[in-house]
């Protein structure tokens, strides 16, 4: 039975990359592993621990229980969950050495403006910097104003 380790932030995302997977497949041993997004510094300075474990808690349940039924539609599938901390390097080397041969899915949806950081140390960096949106996003508004003279 094969192994594959699926890295998730947001359901909808990942469920576009897994349900073409999903057609005609043999049993799997799905690993769900659920990265949440970070919170940024403004919203964590006046969110207490107790909210956060809370909003933790909520999003990972909607998250498995939206990726859970649809891993265990093929018959014979098993489907692990786990809520993990970064660094995700260290989760997959850990997840590898209890295993053995895992495949590893990165189904994390992008965020604007920010690099991921790598599942593996195999992973490639990604290509675009920081600013490749921003300047993009000003590209295309100065052709709209030159369009719109």
């Amino acid at each position: 039975m094969e192994k594959i380790a699926v890295f998730v932030n947001d359901a909808e995302h990942a469920l576009r990359i897994i349900q073409p997977m999903l057609q005609g497949a043999a049993p799997t041993h799905w690993i769900i592993v659920a990265a949440p997004p970070t919170l940024t510094r403004h919203i964590g300075r006046w969110v207490s621990h107790a909210a956060r474990q809370q909003w933790l808690e909520r999003w990972s349940t909607e998250l498995f229980g939206r990726l859970e039924p649809v891993l265990r539609g093929v018959p014979g599938s098993k489907v692990e969950k786990m809520l993990v901390k970064r660094p995700l390097n260290e989760v997959s080397e850990r997840l590898q050495a209890r295993l053995g041969t895992v495949r590893l899915l990165d189904a994390r949806q992008p965020r604007v403006g920010k690099t991921d950081e790598p599942v593996s140390a195999a992973q490639p960096p990604q290509g675009k910097g920081a600013w490749a949106y921003p300047v993009a996003a000003t590209a295309g508004l100065s052709a709209v104003l030159t369009l719109a003279d």
